[in-house]
């Protein structure tokens, strides 16, 4: 049996995506080829859409396409998992004649370093799917897909035109919800800080970065970025706000809330470390 399998986050399924479905089940010479979703992707901290909604989005999309498999491999194992640990688990189920491991252009810089590169290369023939005109070695065999679309422009601007037809209408809706449940928990955040006194409040709202939010705030000092840190604590909390790592400093506290980061700094720090010129050059990198 020859295969080939495909995975990614599928956050949402786009047209990028079906495309390289679609070329792949004409111009390789496979019998099957395995779609399958990431619960995180090594590369990545999080997702935007859970696993079962993700899950969900591309068996409707793929699920009853001809020799189409949909695995749900690596969702259930609820962490990221390196390629090779994928393929092993493949290779056991099929042990197949032939093995191809689908991945995007944007791997390509990377790829070397991934884990347990020299077994995968030996167990796996990569295929790239073309992406953002990016060039592809000669010793690499190519999926010829056309279509550039990234899955962050998608949600940043609930843009249906680029989603799989199947789930356009839905993931809109979904994304829309995410956006709102994650803007009220911001302006909880920014009340709390005006209400006690923290200065010059900014939050940054992040694409294709470790977080979704960061907030930026100045204190009046030590004990004033302590007496913060309690009282977002107290108030957060009761609204199922997790705080993963706090780590506190005279000078410079750092909260983390999983998607959300609050960084509270002395005036003085604020001005030295510009973190808002940084934010804004990753944002500007991200359009």
């Amino acid at each position: 049996m020859k295969i080939a399998i495909f995975g990614g986050s599928f956050d949402p399924p786009h047209l990028g995506h079906d495309s390289v479905v679609k070329n792949a089940l004409k111009s390789l010479d496979i019998d099957k080829l395995i779609i399958m979703p990431t619960f995180i992707s090594p590369f990545k901290k999080g997702f935007f859409a859970d696993e079962e909604q993700r899950f969900s989005w591309v068996k409707r999309v793929w699920g009853e396409v001809e020799r189409v498999e949909i695995s749900s491999y690596e969702l259930n194992q609820k962490r990221p998992v390196p390629s090779i640990e994928s393929v092993l688990y493949i290779k056991k189920l099929y042990n197949p004649s032939k093995f191809y491991l689908i991945i995007g252009a944007d791997h390509l810089q990377s790829l070397e370093k991934w884990h347990e590169f020299e077994k995968l290369s030996s167990l796996v023939e990569f295929v790239i799917a073309k992406r953002d005109g990016i060039k592809i070695p000669k010793k690499f065999k190519f999926l010829n897909t056309k279509i550039n679309i990234s899955s962050s422009f998608i949600r940043e601007n609930l843009s249906q035109k680029d989603i799989c037809p199947q789930i356009a209408a839905e993931a809109k809706e979904y994304y829309l919800n995410l956006k709102d449940k994650l803007q009220e928990r911001v302006q909880n955040i920014v009340q709390i800080l005006d209400e006690k006194k923290a200065e010059k409040i900014e939050f940054f709202r992040m694409e294709d970065y470790f977080v979704d939010v960061v907030i930026i705030a100045t204190t009046m000092g030590e004990k004033h970025a302590l007496f913060l840190i309690d009282e977002l604590k107290s108030r957060l909390k009761p609204l199922n706000e997790e705080f993963l790592n706090i780590q506190s400093s005279a000078e410079w506290s750092v909260l983390d809330l999983g998607d959300i980061i609050i960084h509270l700094l002395s005036e003085e720090y604020r001005a030295k470390y510009k973190i808002e010129e940084l934010l804004n050059e990753l944002k500007n990198k991200q359009i």
